[in-house]
């Protein structure tokens, strides 16, 4: 939250997010998961690199899913949750 921040106190205009929930608590992460659509909203592009797809792809406006270096997948970030390759390589649940 403080490296949320400290960036934000630049006024950017693209932030840049690697992993915001690593090594977070589960409560930490929901606040910071929170946080990013409000800052998106006040017009600060953001890019997100995220492991947890579930997070990543509720939020996102835009996504691209990629596989050892490759895009696999793109599309609106809701959009991607509903495809079944998606479910069944990233969310753990049949195709």
């Amino acid at each position: 939250m403080l490296a949320l921040g400290r960036a934000l106190m630049s006024r950017p205009k693209l932030l840049l997010l690697d992993e915001p929930s690593l090594g977070l608590a589960p409560l930490v992460v929901q606040q910071i998961f929170e946080v990013i659509p409000e800052v998106n909203k006040q017009g600060v592009t953001m890019l997100l690199v995220e492991q947890n797809v579930r997070l990543a792809l509720e939020l996102a406006n835009r996504a691209y899913l990629i596989e050892t270096g490759r895009i696999v997948g793109h599309g609106a970030g809701k959009e991607l949750l509903g495809h079944d390759h998606v479910k069944a390589a990233y969310l753990g649940t049949a195709a």
